[in-house]
């Protein structure tokens, strides 16, 4: 899994997208799946990549936060909900459509491999019962 997370983290960075961005999508899809391993991982890493305490804490309804999240990560945020909600196909391509306004098609590509690593990673960690140890926060 180590290789291919730097593969993948190769490609978004040549896209354009940044480690806090991809971050809040492991982190998003995370939520969404229950992955408890990959939750307390990747808010940690999130922290380490720039992000906020508030906007981790808050990203469970980041559609509600106003102005809290750029327009880009939105988009990202979207893309990431559709590939682990796996919607009905017309909400899937009006997501895609609207990431496309703000992105790159290569940025979007990139978000959506990012999104599907993710997605894996957690159901490898679930099936795994991979264990979360109690930290300190830092």
């Amino acid at each position: 899994m180590g290789r291919f997370s730097k593969d993948i983290a190769k490609s978004y960075r040549a896209a354009g997208i940044s480690d806090r961005t991809a971050e809040l999508i492991n982190l998003r899809v995370s939520q969404i799946n229950g992955c408890a391993y990959c939750l307390d991982l990747h808010a940690r890493k999130a922290l380490e990549a720039g992000e906020t305490l508030q906007r981790n804490t808050l990203l469970r309804t980041w559609d509600e936060c106003g102005g809290l999240f750029t327009e880009e990560e939105c988009a990202a945020l979207a893309i990431a909900e559709a590939a682990t909600d796996l919607p009905n196909p017309e909400e899937r391509i009006a997501a895609v459509a609207s990431a496309r306004l703000v992105l790159s098609d290569e940025q979007v590509a990139a978000i959506q491999w990012i999104a599907i690593a993710m997605n894996a990673f957690n159901r490898i960690s679930i099936l795994s019962r991979h264990p979360v140890k109690e930290r300190e926060l830092s």
